[in-house]
């Protein structure tokens, strides 16, 4: 009999975080019997359903309302969960409460530096980061999605031997629907005119760093005009990005598209990707990106360095380098079979170990070591 799994997610994710939960989903399907809670019905909430997930929502008035623990705490008994499995600050601080109510083994998994999850927000980042710290202190076991987070946690005191690692992965082989690069272009009504096209998706906030993306444009532009910059994505920094852009002469090079819905369409109509964040996990967006056989040049954070093999499957930058991103934009525009084969490598090395399978698969071998573990410390 498949082992059962609770999962416990904010609901309001619209990232990484997101696409994680739906691709362990699709991994662990015949594998584990999954279930989600989450506490507001929104996007994340419909795709899920939409998508097949087994999930349900359990309102939360606010951020503080504990009130849904014995909820949870009665579904984990009456479906006889074997483990409940976190994801993000809000189920963090729920499971704090809810570990003294039920008997089975809580683990969470890090998606991010949890001390920067509120670094745009003042009051959020001086309440919610101290609360989720202490919250994560709690936990029986974590996995991280990284090895570069692995040793974040071992330096901030987290017991080595209760960490484990699963990397994102991505459905290589699912077929979905793909505007062609003429449709994509012509639904935002940007005539590309045999430009190249530099590629960015990413929450429009401070960790993203989307002025070291401005900064490269002017750079870039002394030494070739023939490109136009599209940023896919939202977020508060969207005014203060195109005064930017205006500022520095550029804004006729650089398209804000809002968010994509449909992020393979937007890869699908690119020349290169690019990712300029402070801070980075194990980006999806290279995964999708790489789908589409379209290499990343990005900064050296987080686990980026882990999938990225410098030459072979694009170029790895230091963070606010806009002299070295630009310079390395330009030998790839003037080099299109190398750019061309970086495409290829990054396809097959996510084919070979970044695929949803092979996510799955893992994840599972990870339930299955937490409650052994269990068993042999109830036999002592």
């Amino acid at each position: 009999m498949n082992l059962k799994v609770l999962h416990l997610i904010s609901g309001g994710d619209t990232g990484g975080a997101k696409t994680h939960i739906f691709s362990l989903m699709k991994g662990l399907s015949g594998l584990v019997d999954t279930k989600i809670i989450c506490f507001i019905e929104d996007t994340f909430y419909k795709e899920a359903l939409e998508q097949g997930i087994n999930i349900q929502v359990i309102y939360q008035k606010r951020r503080s309302d504990m009130s849904v623990v014995n909820t949870i705490a009665d579904i984990v008994s009456k479906e006889e969960f074997d483990l409940v499995h976190c994801h993000g600050a809000r189920a963090n601080s729920i499971a704090l409460f809810l570990k003294s109510k039920i008997k089975v083994p809580m683990l969470t998994t890090i998606h991010s530096d949890y001390l920067l999850d509120f670094k745009d927000n003042f009051y959020k980042n001086l309440i919610f980061t101290p609360i989720n710290t202490f919250s994560l202190k709690k936990f029986d076991h974590y996995v991280a999605i990284t090895e570069n987070f692995r040793d974040m946690l071992v330096s901030r005191g987290f017991n080595d031997k209760k960490i484990f690692v699963l990397y994102n992965g991505i459905d290589i082989d699912f077929k979905e629907e793909v505007l062609s690069k003429e449709e994509f272009l012509s639904k935002h009504k940007i005539n590309p005119q045999g430009k190249f096209i530099i590629g960015q998706v990413a929450r429009l906030d401070k960790v993203k760093n989307i002025q070291m993306t401005i900064k490269m444009v002017k750079e870039l532009v002394k030494k070739n005009k023939d490109i136009l910059v599209l940023i896919a994505g939202d977020g508060e920094e969207l005014e203060g990005l195109k005064t930017l852009a205006t500022d520095l002469g550029v804004r006729d090079y650089i398209h804000f598209l809002g968010y994509v819905k449909k992020n393979m369409s937007f890869f699908n109509s690119i020349d290169l990707n690019i990712l300029t964040s402070v801070s980075e996990s194990f980006p999806y967006v290279i995964l999708e990106a790489g789908k589409m056989k379209k290499p990343t040049i990005a900064t050296s954070v987080g686990g980026i360095g882990e999938l990225i093999r410098y030459g072979t499957d694009g170029y790895l930058v230091k963070n606010n380098d806009y002299v070295d991103l630009a310079d390395k934009i330009n030998f790839l525009i003037n080099n299109r079979d190398l750019l061309d084969q970086m495409g290829q490598n990054i396809y097959g090395r996510i084919k070979e170990n970044f695929s949803t399978q092979a996510m799955g698969n893992r994840q599972l071998e990870i339930y299955e070591e937490i409650l052994r573990r269990k068993r042999n410390e109830s036999i002592r």
